[in-house]
């Protein structure tokens, strides 16, 4: 198979200004993810999808290829990555470049590793998947969980049912922690629901799942950046 990892990194984050190339532990954010996907060695394209020159050349400095820069349709709130990727397939293919896989690698989650990476390909091969998706375990049950009105009443909060299951035997629930998709770019272009058929999961670890929404997830990622590096 041909593989491309592709790397949405655009800029105006609003939650937190330069997001994608704000210095985590020395390094722009999205050097994390570019570098992981070279060290997997699964990847004939690494490249990165942006609408800044400036952060083109800060992803090709560390090895990516950017042969493009992403319109202004596809860099505002409401495209979604799948937007992006298909972009990014449809401009390869006029350069005359096709796959028949792309990753997505968002540089949100910077501690993802290569073996993650690697492991969802082998996942794709044994289970000839048209999808795989990061998953991880919940810190907390969804179902002690609800919404609250507009006088926060407590009342009917939690199910009776829920409240007399010991916590021992609470099903596990797991979330898509944006880490990592593995997708067939013939099933991409062909359903409108990509979890649709032979889509699996990749259970990976929490550490692995971190996603930087706001500065404490950034300064979270950074301490367990710290602790993995000091650990091995």
């Amino acid at each position: 198979m041909k593989n491309i990892a592709i790397i949405p990194a655009r800029s105006g984050s609003k939650g937190l200004k330069d997001k994608n190339i704000k210095l985590l532990n020395g390094k722009p954010l999205l050097y994390y993810s570019i570098n992981v996907a070279i060290k997997s060695k699964m990847f004939d394209e690494i490249m990165v999808s942006t609408d800044s020159q400036k952060y083109a050349d800060i992803a090709m400095s560390f090895g990516a290829s950017v042969p493009f820069l992403r319109n202004d349709l596809l860099s505002n709130d409401n495209a979604s990555s799948w937007d992006v990727v298909k972009d990014v397939i449809l401009h390869y293919k006029k350069m005359g470049k096709t796959f028949d896989t792309a990753t997505l690698l968002q540089p949100t989650s910077p501690l993802r590793t290569a073996e993650d990476i690697k492991n969802g390909y082998k996942i794709m091969q044994e289970k000839n998947a048209n999808l795989v998706t990061g998953v991880c375990e919940m810190d907390h049950s969804p179902l002690w969980s609800n919404t609250l009105p507009h006088d926060n009443s407590m009342e009917n909060f939690i199910n009776p049912s829920v409240v007399k299951i010991p916590r021992q035997e609470i099903p596990t629930y797991y979330r898509i922690n944006g880490a990592l998709y593995i997708i067939k770019i013939s099933h991409l272009f062909s359903v409108s629901d990509i979890y649709s058929d032979k889509s699996y999961a990749h259970i990976m670890p929490k550490m692995h799942s971190i996603d930087i929404d706001d500065i404490f997830d950034f300064k979270l990622a950074s301490i367990l950046m710290n602790d993995s590096i000091q650990n091995n």
